[in-house]
């Protein structure tokens, strides 16, 4: 008690010699204070468009997000996010940095997203990145870039989009991505650089999810037959990168700008390609086909063993011994990946990668899952049996037909349902057409007349004789006996020859 009482008369005394504005620049400011140039809100602080030419100091402490957009900024100090314990967005676009330097982000191993966009950077030094372990999104475009080095972004192991586009790279590694692996990495933009040339084995053994995305329009690149052939592939898979700017993917047929046509348009240029070499520019995906509740494992069988190997899931997560997040996916002691029941979560492509140093680069493999439903098993069906019941029922009706005599009712109870209908006495539609149609019948002049059927009221026809004018003579069977069908009278032609010049039907 006594050292507090002390302290509190050492300040005050402090106080009064030194006056309230120099007591201020001796105390530390307080860790919740906001610079007077910038904007606070909750944990986000704003000092873009302020025109600074050298870091604010005194930052609180509480910020997760930090922005110095849009000044002046030449350089970095290292060290200066030690205080941002919490920092995990840094915006550092549109400033005038020309380098990093060693150390300028050693204390930000919390970071996740870095936006060093539209600055002034010609090269990018391997410790530069140095201490951005858990950083996932690296904006670099619209720098002056011309020079990578070939472990830049070595300890980048969470990343997964970087954007390199609008600089002046003449060449690019995709054998060890200057020191970035492939597990985690999603999104690679190298679209309007100066790309001259591309190995094709190096882009043929990448990935499918970074194919996808792998953005290389708006660059020099020559007409070549393989990268042609490579390109159109990825763009008839539907890969995502081609089909979003194939317009802009162009190339050089001589070694001037004025050359520049789009590969997709002008194939008369590619037209002496051989496409023979086409199928064996990368390695086709394995279609496996299985129901849903099997089993399934997968093999990442490579050119020698291998020391490191991870999966992809077609979820694009990265699955490493023991297990996925849910638990349905294991991968094994010998670097197998195991489904115990599959399910139609699990359709899509899954790729292997692994890694060692006998292995040249990193080699990938991948298996194209297709998953369908179980279908039921069909009910067995007893062809015996009914064809049993066949044969009795059709015994049956032939001795029905041979030995049971017909019923002497049958007459009487048809006359008595005919008189009982009502017909229409006016001529039908049907009546009409036949009419009609028997003008151009082929049936000879001397043929016998068509005999009616006993179940359905017809329009009889008697072909024209001589004497008619080729007229035919119709006679409707309307009203007659089913019991007595000779009752049936049809018009000569002398009792219808006032009725030539009529359209109308002849009534007995």
């Amino acid at each position: 008690m006594a050292w507090l009482v002390l302290s509190g008369i050492l300040l005050c005394m402090l106080g009064a010699g030194l006056g309230t504005s120099d007591l201020e620049d001796v105390l530390p400011p307080a860790p919740h204070s906001c610079p007077d140039i910038c904007i606070c809100a909750a944990d986000v602080l704003s000092c873009a468009g302020r025109g600074l030419q050298d870091l604010p100091v005194a930052l609180p402490t509480t910020a997760a997000e930090l922005d110095l957009s849009h000044n002046a900024l030449k350089r970095l100090h290292p060290g200066w996010l030690a205080p941002l314990s919490r920092l995990r967005a840094l915006h550092l676009g549109y400033n005038k940095l020309e380098v990093l330097g060693h150390g300028a982000f050693t204390n930000a191993s919390g970071l996740r997203t870095l936006d060093l966009s539209s600055n002034m950077l010609r090269m990018l030094h391997t410790h530069d990145l140095d201490g951005l372990e858990e950083l996932e999104k690296l904006l670099l475009f619209n720098n002056s870039l011309m020079h990578l080095d070939l472990d830049a972004f070595q300890g980048l192991r969470m990343l997964s989009h970087l954007y390199l586009s609008c600089n002046e790279l003449s060449s690019f590694s995709f054998n060890h991505l200057h020191g970035l692996g492939l597990t985690r990495l999603r999104t690679l933009d190298l679209s309007s650089n100066w790309l001259k040339h591309i190995s094709i084995p190096e882009l043929a053994a990448l990935p499918t999810y970074l194919k996808n995305r792998l953005y290389l329009h708006n660059n020099p690149l020559p007409c070549d037959c393989s990268l042609y052939h490579l390109l159109r592939r990825w763009h008839q898979r539907g890969l995502s990168a081609l089909h979003d700017f194939e317009l802009e993917y162009t190339c050089l047929v001589f070694k001037v700008s004025e050359s520049r046509v789009r590969f997709f348009e002008h194939s008369r240029v590619f037209k002496n390609c051989s496409v023979a070499a086409a199928p064996g520019l990368e390695l086709p995906e394995e279609q496996l086909h299985t129901q849903v509740g099997q089993s399934l494992r997968l093999f990442c069988n490579t050119s020698v063993p291998a020391t490191r190997v991870a999966w992809v899931s077609p979820k694009n997560e990265l699955l490493v011994a023991p297990a996925s997040q849910d638990g349905s996916i294991a991968v094994l002691a010998d670097g197998s990946l195991a489904i115990g029941r599959v399910q139609e979560q699990h359709a899509g492509v899954f790729v292997c990668l692994a890694s060692g140093p006998r292995l040249h680069h990193n080699q990938t493999l991948e298996y194209n899952v297709s998953v369908q439903k179980a279908r039921p098993e069909p009910e067995t069906f007893n062809t015996g049996f009914t064809t049993l019941l066949g044969c009795i029922v059709g015994l049956v009706l032939v001795l029905l037909y041979l030995f049971a005599p017909p019923c002497r009712g049958c007459c009487h109870c048809c006359q008595r349902a005919c008189r009982n209908r009502c017909w229409p006495r006016a001529s039908s539609p049907l009546q009409e057409l036949s009419a009609q149609s028997s003008m151009l019948s082929t049936t000879p002049p001397d043929a016998p007349s068509r005999k009616a059927s006993v179940h359905k009221h017809v329009v009889f026809l008697e072909p024209g004789k001589k004497g008619l004018n080729g007229r035919v003579q119709l006679a409707v069977a309307e009203d007659f006996d089913l019991c007595n069908p000779m009752g049936l009278q049809l018009k000569t032609g002398s009792e219808s020859a006032s009725s030539t010049g009529s359209e109308g039907l002849m009534m007995s």
